[in-house]
């Protein structure tokens, strides 16, 4: 069936089928979520710790594993427990908590745009597993001694506005003690200098990944992004042993929309990724003595990255494509700011790549209506040379050439267009901008699915139309048949898509009709000229 087809149709196929698998293997094959059944015995286990039951060094030691999230050496373990909130800081935008072994143990988004589909508000900090500036030390009994004191603060409450606001923590052991000095922001990132009064060997970890939106679709896990411009992504379930980097200007741990980020490390800082029981990453780095960094927890915001520092806006994951999703979400973003509307914007968006790629498009759709034409030929010779493959091919090239007929014609103009189509998919589908943002109507949220499915109904249906006015040549009724179930398929698919990726796709229908009407036209008109032409030699013959 295969060999009958050209290389157009195969290339049609492949690019088609391939969206369709990438969507439904993520959709199949989600990532493995942690057991709520660990999770549950993690925080009994820590609760008996802090209630002063006496445990012995084994359990302890996996009590620390269950807190640092993946498995650590002998040679470096640490104990904790369960601790209560020390300072608590408030903005109008978010409730920041601090618990008493030093840690970020919450930070709840009180943006009503943030809110979950229960419009409970967003909490960046998930209940297990480790937490922002929690600190691992070499020396198993200082870890062990570090769970039993608490650490002091400075103030126990801050209503932080404008102006920025510190708070000092400091745990006092036998043998030394800890500062952590940490100046908070309005726009969600802080200071934080991290210092030991003896020159013992510890670690500061990041913390697990928020879990505030869990898209099927989009990669969530860590990143390292280094000097030399290198974004390394290690996404859940992938994590294999233990890696080191040098060089690092950001670390992040991610999801959809938001994400947990330090930054601002000397040179020689050395970090460290592990896993965890499900291969997930855990971020950690080896600090000094005396260490000073930034950090950040909260949505992954350009406007607010950038204006806090533009090396953070790097922590905005695209992908491979990311050398095409930049400029086009800097097109996106400068566009929202003419329309003063995020659904406006991605339709002058979809109007600009249109026209962009409107030569390209048209030469492909001039040369599938030219094999269009003369597919009644190609099928004549086709039957006269049966059996003969080489003759048959020789035969068809020559045809095409006569009429000026590219086989491949309507195949690079596609290729060429696959690394935009996926640069805007990934565009709309990570820009946390979009979250309760409306576009008119009924859609209030192009972050979430149209409740009403109008928009992928549409889509589907411009879709099909767009099917109907295209050429094709199937030479297998089972191939056409098939091909128009694709428009069924994707509506199925697009049904739980953002309504900002759905609202793209099915404006970039309308123009993709109205360019594919204008061709066929053009065609008809010539094709009606030349009758006209061919009528009236015959009467000046005659004459």
């Amino acid at each position: 069936m295969l060999e009958k087809m050209t290389p157009n149709q195969r290339l049609v196929i492949a690019v088609v089928l391939s969206i369709v698998f990438f969507v439904a293997y993520t959709a199949i094959f989600p990532p493995e979520q942690p057991e709520l059944e660990q999770t549950q015995k993690s925080e009994n286990v820590a609760l008996k710790q802090a209630s002063g039951t006496q445990t012995s060094v084994e359990q302890t030691r996996n009590v620390v594993e269950q807190e640092a999230g993946h498995a650590i050496a002998a040679d470096e373990k640490i104990a904790t427990g369960v601790s209560n909130t020390i300072v608590t800081i408030t903005n109008e935008k978010f409730i920041l908590k601090i618990d008493t072994l030093g840690r970020i143990s919450s930070k709840e988004l009180l943006e009503e745009k943030f809110n979950n589909k229960e419009d409970i508000h967003a909490q960046m900090i998930p209940a297990f597993g480790t937490k922002p500036l929690f600190i691992r030390f070499l020396d198993d009994k200082i870890n062990e001694e570090a769970t039993k004191v608490a650490y002091s603060a400075t103030v126990s409450e801050i209503a932080l506005g404008n102006e920025p606001q510190k708070v000092v923590l400091t745990q006092h052991l036998k043998e030394l003690t800890i500062t952590k000095e940490l100046t908070f922001y309005a726009d969600g990132h802080y200071d934080a200098v991290v210092s030991v009064s003896k020159d013992k060997r510890y670690f500061v970890y990041l913390g697990q990944r928020p879990q505030v939106t869990e898209n099927l679709m989009t990669v969530n896990g860590a990143m390292i992004y280094t000097d030399d411009d290198i974004a390394t992504i290690i996404a859940d379930g992938e994590a294999e042993g233990r890696r080191t980097f040098t060089g690092v200007e950001l670390i992040s741990a991610f999801d959809q929309y938001s994400a947990t980020i330090m930054y601002g490390f000397s040179k020689d800082t050395t970090v460290f990724v592990e896993r965890d029981r499900d291969n997930n990453p855990i971020v950690y780095f080896d600090a000094l003595p005396t260490m000073k960094f930034n950090g950040y927890i909260g949505p992954k915001d350009h406007k607010v990255l950038e204006s806090i520092n533009p090396i953070l806006t790097n922590a905005i994951e695209y992908g491979w494509f990311t050398f095409a999703a930049k400029p086009l979400f800097a097109l996106l973003s400068w566009l929202h700011g003419i329309f003063g509307n995020w659904g406006w914007a991605i339709i002058a968006l979809t109007l600009i790549i249109r026209i962009i790629l409107y030569p390209l498009t048209y030469k492909g759709m001039v040369s599938m209506q030219k094999i269009k034409d003369i597919a009644p030929k190609i099928k004549e010779i086709q039957a006269k040379y049966k059996g003969d493959p080489q003759r048959t091919n020789a035969a068809v090239m020559e045809m095409y050439k006569k009429h000026g007929a590219n086989p491949l014609g309507g195949c690079l103009p596609m290729l060429l267009q696959i690394p935009v189509f996926f640069a805007i998919y990934r565009v709309l589908l990570n820009a946390v901008e979009l979250q309760g943002a409306p576009w008119a109507l009924w859609i209030t949220d192009l972050s979430r699915m149209d409740q009403y499915y109008v928009l992928p109904i549409l889509m589907g249906a411009t879709m099909y139309y767009q099917q109907k006015l295209t050429p094709n040549n199937f030479t297998d009724p089972l191939q056409e048949k098939v091909f128009k179930f694709l428009p069924i398929i994707f509506t199925f698919f697009f049904l739980t898509f953002p309504s900002g990726l759905v609202l793209y796709w099915f404006v970039n229908n309308l123009f993709s009709i109205a360019q594919q009407f204008i061709v066929n036209q053009q065609f008809k008109n010539a094709k009606d000229a030349q009758a006209a032409l061919e009528k009236k030699a015959p009467e000046k013959k005659d004459d």
